[in-house]
């Protein structure tokens, strides 16, 4: 049998992490298999889907290095497919029309309450008259359509992730609205909803296993229903481990930073993301190796090595797993993805040559754990002037410091076009005629040309703002400074 999988994202949001890390599983099983994965956009919510939604989806898991082999499909053109399924059900008696009123299911639920039970339709339309139904339509009420739920059934299944699972019939709430109410007197019901259309788009698809979140639990045992009801094989499932936050709740909106296009503003790599997200929840053979590639990870991926506990995000791990990626890249390609981020902090990128830049991203990058980072990193050498911190004015004004940046000015301006060498012969041979220690020169030479007493490499530093023409006068200004 073929393996055929899909992720269904519904365009009401930006891609979140979580339907991401849904998609990355799925992927990685299909690749594993060799089989299909399909993007399915669940759009019939046309109140709250929107295109930019769409396309967020769409880009993020292209972004992830997540390309699907068939789609995107779209449920708002398979409408009539629906429709169709919803019709079958009911002139197979396995559906019927439901003509209670919202204050009557209001009052049904809060009696239930009243008598401590658990909320649910009590089936009461279940067995209408003709009667009956001629009344209803007489007020004119406008009929939903409900499954029938066998209460004394027993749905059971082999989860690929949860071993055995076991539901009731009776728990599971009543007979289940498939269709909404027409919404004019033309039609004899309105859109179908989730559980039916999920089913028929999936055996339509032909998908052989359905690999989503543990909160889905409650709708496969009612969609295991409605697969048998229409005839059609049942899938196999995986339900996976929920994200959850510090606190040990599912991790959500309120957390701030969810969707994949925020990680990506922050600064994070895709190959970091699905590396971390893949050990959300998943643990590699080799359980000391943490970092590997899609591909690697598709040739081991294997459901039955997924946890049954939720999976706790945490920052620290995402941080160094992202350091890994940062620290290893070539300077080339490492340079493309930082000029937005320069470029967005108002740094004119364009005035600099690749050479200056590559020199640039080299130093830097041992340095860097998000991309934006190197906003902070490299800001003094893309300004003119530079803001001198408290420790480098505590410096500045020692003895003999007024005297070494007057040498090195003097000596800058015999070498307009610096080279390492010619740097470090200035250092040493300032250290000798001022008879000081040579890092008393180094520490002045930090302090002036950056305005603090740390940072990347001292000698590239200088190299760098040299070749801007920017170490004298940042000199001159420490100067004014003491």
């Amino acid at each position: 049998m073929a393996v055929r999988v899909r992720i269904a994202p519904s365009p009401t949001g930006n891609l979140h992490i979580g339907t991401a890390r849904t998609a990355v599983f799925n992927w990685l099983f299909a690749r594993r298999n060799e089989g299909t994965f399909v993007l399915r956009i669940e759009d019939t919510d046309k109140a709250r889907s929107r295109d930019e939604y769409t396309e967020n989806i769409k880009s993020g898991l292209s972004w992830l290095g997540l390309n699907w082999d068939e789609g995107p499909i779209f449920q708002t053109q398979r409408l009539d497919k629906y429709q169709q399924a919803v019709q079958t059900l009911i002139d197979k008696g396995l559906a019927y029309y439901c003509y209670c009123s919202a204050q009557e299911l209001d009052e049904m639920r809060e009696t239930q309450k009243a008598k401590g039970l658990a909320p649910g339709y009590d089936n009461r339309h279940r067995n209408l008259t003709e009667e009956e139904i001629e009344t209803f339509e007489a007020e004119g009420r406008k009929p939903v359509i409900r499954f029938i739920i066998d209460e004394a059934r027993t749905i059971v299944w082999e989860d690929k992730v949860r071993d055995k699972v076991v539901w009731k019939g009776g728990d599971l709430g009543g007979d289940m609205v498939i269709a909404r109410a027409a919404e004019n007197d033309n039609e004899p019901f309105g859109q179908a909803l989730y559980n039916l259309a999920v089913v028929v788009d999936d055996i339509d698809m032909q998908i052989t296993h359905v690999i989503r979140g543990e909160d889905h639990i409650a709708n496969t045992a009612k969609q295991i229903l409605l697969y048998e009801a229409l005839e059609a094989s049942v899938p196999e499932f995986a339900h996976t481990p929920l994200i959850l936050n510090e606190e040990g709740r599912k991790l959500s909106k309120r957390d701030n930073v969810t969707s994949i296009d925020e990680f990506r503003k922050l600064g994070f790599l895709p190959e970091a993301m699905v590396n971390y997200m893949t050990l959300l929840g998943w643990t590699f053979p080799d359980s000391t190796k943490e970092i590997f590639t899609l591909d690697e990870a598709a040739k081991e991926f294997d459901l039955d090595r997924i946890n049954k506990a939720g999976a706790k995000f945490d920052w620290n791990k995402l941080d160094w797993i992202n350091t890994q990626y940062l620290h290893q890249m070539p300077v080339d390609r490492l340079i493309d993805l930082l000029i937005p981020y320069w470029q967005d902090a108002g740094f004119e990128v364009d005035k600099y040559d690749r050479t200056w830049l590559e020199s640039l991203t080299a130093m830097t990058a041992p340095t860097l754990t998000r991309l934006t980072d190197v906003i902070k990193e490299t800001k003094i050498f893309f300004t003119d002037s530079v803001e001198y911190g408290a420790e480098a004015i505590e410096l500045l004004r020692q003895e003999k410091v007024a005297e070494v940046l007057k040498e090195v000015i003097a000596a800058i301006a015999e070498n307009t076009q610096l080279e390492e060498t010619e740097a470090k012969d200035i250092i040493k041979q300032v250290t000798k005629s001022q008879k000081v220690k040579k890092g008393l020169v180094m520490r002045s030479l930090r302090a002036g040309l950056t305005g603090e007493l740390h940072g990347p490499d001292l000698t590239q530093s200088w190299l760098l703002l040299n070749h801007r023409g920017l170490d004298k006068p940042r000199l001159q200004q420490a100067l004014e400074k003491i």
